[in-house]
């Protein structure tokens, strides 16, 4: 539906453009400076190396949402169990999903992300460090890092997994989930964690260029559903109802 033109919504986008520029000049800013504290990731291998990434990717983001306006709240935490390991999918709506959601999992983590993101300068590198890496072009990429995602499961991380794959450009609360991650629980028999994240949209929609607008932003953990005893079709399509009925509940708050 096309927004209608009145004063307000003028004003509205003349701002949330001039947010992004500074948005994107105060990302530039403490990427250049927290890079220095990234340097440990040369060396250090995992877990260690996510437990590092996590903390200080923790730290730079608390600074920079707040720096921009989008402070983060996070509810369900307790869903996190001590002794075993999760993983964790989210809905994906926006590129502000991705700073949102790796640095404040509970735990050190690992995401799986496509390998073209690491030629950005700079940034590519703390991509990488916190990624396990695919080319989707590749099938020997992707059973790569299929086998790469059990590795990190065996070691003792948490991996993150947006099953709808690209952003969630429709009206709905969910696109249809891709199969990995339900795959991927039912063979390493690791219990499913779904997180749901909210505002993110709204702060950068997917469909609108140099558009930024501060709003609180949240992540909701959900409790854990066990991988045992079910198909990984049947995982995932009771994955998608809990997600989809809980945003759809709470999306209003």
């Amino acid at each position: 539906m096309q927004e209608k033109i009145t004063p307000e919504s003028i004003f509205k986008n003349i701002f949330a453009r001039i947010w992004a520029v500074w948005a994107l000049v105060l990302f530039i800013v403490t990427l250049v400076i927290v890079i220095f504290f990234y340097a440990p990731c040369f060396f250090l291998e995992d877990p260690a190396k996510a437990r590092w990434h996590r903390a200080v990717s923790r730290v730079w983001m608390i600074i920079y949402l707040n720096l921009i306006a989008c402070p983060l709240r996070i509810r369900g935490e307790e869903n996190f169990k001590d002794g075993t390991n999760y993983i964790v999918v989210c809905n994906h709506n926006s590129l502000m999903d991705v700073p949102v959601s790796t640095p404040f999992m509970p735990r050190a983590n690992k995401t799986i992300a496509k390998k073209s993101f690491t030629k950005t300068p700079i940034f590519g590198w703390i991509y990488a460090f916190g990624s396990v890496l695919v080319d989707r072009n590749s099938d020997a990429s992707r059973r790569k890092s299929y086998d790469e995602m059990k590795r990190m499961l065996n070691i003792g991380l948490d991996m993150v997994i947006y099953p709808e794959g690209t952003r969630n450009r429709t009206t709905d609360p969910l696109k249809k989930f891709y199969d990995g991650a339900f795959r991927l629980a039912t063979d390493t028999q690791r219990p499913i964690l779904p997180a749901v994240l909210f505002h993110t949209k709204k702060v950068l929609p997917a469909n609108k260029f140099m558009y930024l607008l501060p709003h609180t932003l949240e992540m909701h953990f959900l409790p854990a559903v066990e991988s045992t005893d079910i198909s990984s079709e049947a995982l995932k399509e009771k994955i998608f109802r809990l997600m989809w009925d809980y945003y759809s509940a709470h999306d209003h708050q």
